[in-house]
């Protein structure tokens, strides 16, 4: 007679990934994890970067996924990763209500901290359910859309305060007040840095449109600059004018972008 027990201890060990910027919290979730053959502990991240290279290079099958984070948040860590072959993932939270509608909406399991140990044995026994059968559905395409609609807040919110930039060694996360200027480069945009330059696949009008104009101008078809950084305005040809940076480095500010760029400049020369 076939023994079901130990049929389930013979299959493949779970590989479970924490990330959480807090000890107590990641320590909490490794005991209730403990005295269970069927769960490896792949590994403990506390920051975003880390946890995306944890991601590659151990690709576990269950990551118990904290959304505040102190360097970047867990919705940058997901647009971080592969969601062609995604793990499977439980959020853990605090109390946000546009968040947990959206868990909702998209059939995201989460944990509302402060948890107790019933919700997270329910939590967890519908992951190993799930890895054990392999019913993931349309994760990839769930975790998209939920990354969608989190995307849409936070542009009718608020302003990101990073970009996340994929490359296929590594995730960097860049501080938006760190961009010194930004041009267009075929179907990227190359993002200059704090003195680095970073390639990211995006349009520079759809950066554009994510970036506070009150901070960031477009001077041109093919260029940005942080308008925090410009020191002078050098008259040229035919109305059109060059920007100059502090650190001397000149754009060209073209007729069909004066306008607005004298009503963002208004007062500040």
């Amino acid at each position: 007679m076939n023994d079901p027990n130990k049929k389930a201890n013979a299959d493949p060990a779970v590989r479970a990934l924490i990330v959480d910027d807090e000890a107590p919290a990641r320590k909490r979730i490794r005991e209730l994890l403990e005295n269970r053959p069927w769960i490896n502990l792949a590994g403990e991240c506390a920051s975003g970067r880390s946890a995306v290279r944890a991601i590659g290079e151990k690709r576990p099958d269950l990551i118990f996924l904290d959304i505040q984070l102190g360097d970047a948040d867990g919705f940058e860590v997901l647009q971080g990763i592969d969601l062609e072959s995604p793990p499977l993932i439980i959020f853990v939270t605090a109390y946000d209500e546009y968040a947990l509608s959206a868990f909702d909406h998209h059939a995201l399991d989460y944990l509302l901290k402060p948890f107790d140990d019933e919700r997270f044995e329910e939590a967890l026994g519908l992951a190993r359910e799930r890895i054990a059968s392999r019913t993931f559905g349309d994760l990839n395409r769930r975790l998209e859309g939920f990354l969608d609609d989190i995307g849409s807040r936070r542009i009718a919110d608020a302003h990101p305060s990073r970009l996340v930039i994929r490359s296929s060694q590594k995730v960097t996360f860049v501080r938006v007040s760190d961009i010194e200027w930004i041009e267009a480069d075929g179907s990227y945009v190359s993002i200059r840095a704090k003195g680095k330059d970073h390639l990211m696949r995006e349009s520079l009008k759809n950066l554009e449109e994510k970036l506070d104009p009150a901070h960031f101008l477009r001077i041109h078809r093919s260029t940005i600059v942080n308008a925090d950084l410009i020191r002078e305005l050098h008259p040229h040809f035919h109305g059109e004018y060059y920007v100059e940076l502090e650190n001397g480095k000149r754009f060209k500010l073209s007729r069909s972008y004066r306008d607005n760029a004298e009503r963002i400049l208004e007062g500040r020369f």
